[in-house]
């Protein structure tokens, strides 16, 4: 039996190497991984001993020859590919085990050029993976060291299944995908616009209990893209104590983190089924949390915090008064962990320090039936200096603050959002209904008393002057919503009636 051995990610080699060796398996290799077989006192020969030809041009060539891929590729059940390999002297080749230049590495440093990149494309490993694959049958090809001792167990027995053949060559033409697919990320970068085909490449993080509902399977993938500066997501989240995530945890954590993440002021989001039912900024983050829990107490029982600071001592003993399924924080004070791990059921994600910047390239996607909705993500650099007061009042400049304190609330609240706020505090909120007029009474009975005085944010544009006059007569004193409406003369008579400050964003902030 042969094998050929080029890897890049070396864990396991030298013992999975010596196992082979045990089995009486002639080991071949090139560059690197020759080296650390050799020095590892492993018997390995040069890929040139199978092709009478030396590595040429800095080694871009080495593997691409006849003897390396008629090996790889022929059919032992066909006697015309055994003979012509005879004719030709060339042996067969029974295993393969390569896997790829870290390609996203390389590319993702700050001094990374194209010329670096070129250097990095793997052309040989991707061609013996594909060619050993293809040939799954009669070739046993691996791209991941996890596999090693399986095909070390099965080899000792004498017998490797063909299902277990067959998905070793899945996993083995999935990580020329993955690879293949970050060169072209690579090169589309600075191009704008969507690229007529694209493919997206995800990694398995870990399996989930279930789903949605418990008769659903689940997974949690990460993206793995090129061309993302460091980033604090949900993906990259470090946890720290409690019970696994389920499919909705992650889904509520992201949306809370997210929420947080909007405001550069201290702020605290409490979220139920990816909403916000407690939100508010403050110098004082305990101050903040309790402000936040103040707009939907029975609401918050059982959902997500999320804070866009290191969470306090203080913070951890106001939290563990309520139940949560989730706290969520760039850092920690130590004894602030100790005492969140009070709540036997609460789990802790640390974030990691906040990052500024946003990723390059990113996208959002939206699967429907036979397809997927891909666009940018609602990011955009909004001056409230730039909005247009529609009334004949203009805001106070504390209804100004509390009016640019919901807009950021409402891009985060399911449409047809309505949201209600007084100072930097999240008074109550309606949220995903068909009539925008519903979502404001819902928002005015979340408020209750508190809504006498507040300001409304919608997430879209008024189209008739009736949500606004609930809000009105509930005791809202000015309103923000992007405007655009055919009746937006109306709406302004509306609010001039009631002497309400009105600003139009003419930007639209759409959740579905």
């Amino acid at each position: 039996m042969r094998a050929i051995l080029s890897v890049s990610n070396k864990t396991g080699l030298v013992d999975f190497a010596r196992g082979l060796v045990d089995l009486q398996v002639e080991i071949f290799s090139t560059g690197g991984t020759k080296k650390t077989l050799l020095e590892a006192g492993v018997p390995v020969r040069s890929i040139s001993d199978i092709t009478g030809f030396p590595e040429i041009l800095d080694g871009r060539v080495k593997t691409l020859h006849p003897a390396v891929h008629g090996g790889i590729l022929a059919r032992r059940d066909l006697p015309s590919h055994v003979e012509e390999l005879a004719a030709s002297r060339i042996g067969t080749i029974d295993m393969v085990v390569v896997n790829l230049y870290p390609f996203v590495q390389t590319v993702t440093r700050p001094d990374a050029t194209m010329q670096d990149a070129l250097e990095n494309i793997d052309i040989g490993g991707p061609t013996l993976i594909r060619a050993a694959a293809k040939n799954f049958p009669h070739v046993i090809v691996v791209v991941a060291p996890a596999d090693y001792p399986l095909i070390l167990e099965r080899l000792r027995s004498g017998k490797m299944r063909q299902d277990e053949r067959r998905r070793l060559a899945q996993k083995a033409f999935q990580h020329v995908a993955m690879y293949d697919t970050a060169i072209a990320q690579y090169l589309f970068q600075g191009e704008g616009g969507f690229p007529e085909d694209m493919t997206i490449a995800i990694k398995k993080r870990f399996d989930l209990r279930y789903g949605e509902n418990p008769h659903q399977s689940a997974a949690f993938y990460r993206e793995e893209r090129v061309g993302a500066v460091k980033e604090n997501n949900i993906c990259t989240a470090k946890q720290l104590w409690g019970k696994d995530l389920s499919f909705n945890n992650i889904l509520d954590a992201d949306a809370a983190w997210n929420a947080a993440g909007e405001f550069s002021e201290p702020t605290v989001a409490i979220i139920k089924h990816t909403n916000p039912c407690g939100l508010a900024s403050h110098p004082d983050l305990a101050e903040a949390y309790r402000r936040a829990l103040s707009g939907d107490p029975v609401s918050a029982f059982g959902g997500i915090v999320a804070v866009n600071r290191p969470l306090t001592l203080a913070i951890a003993r106001e939290i563990i008064k309520t139940f949560y399924e989730i706290v969520i924080a760039p850092g920690y004070e130590s004894d602030a962990v100790e005492v969140l791990k009070t709540r036997k059921d609460l789990r802790i994600l640390d974030m990691g320090p906040m990052e500024a910047a946003v990723p390059a390239g990113l996208l959002d996607f939206r699967r429907v039936g036979g397809g997927l909705l891909v666009q940018t993500p609602d990011i955009l650099a909004e001056d409230p200096r730039s909005w247009r007061v529609a009334t004949r009042r203009e805001p106070t400049p504390e209804e100004m603050e509390s009016l640019t304190f919901a807009w950021k609330v409402a891009k985060y609240v399911k449409s047809n959002a309505i949201v209600l706020a007084k100072g930097t505090t999240l008074l109550g909120m309606g949220a995903g209904q068909p009539s925008r007029v519903d979502s404001a009474e819902i928002a005015l009975k979340k408020a209750g008393a508190e809504a006498k005085g507040s300001v409304m944010a919608s997430d879209a544009m008024l189209p008739f002057p009736d949500a606004l006059e609930i809000a009105a007569r509930g005791g809202v004193t000015a309103v923000v919503q992007p405007g655009g409406s055919l009746r937006d003369a109306e709406v302004i008579e509306a609010a001039d009636s009631y002497d309400l400050a009105m600003i139009f964003t003419g930007v639209r902030h759409f959740r579905h």
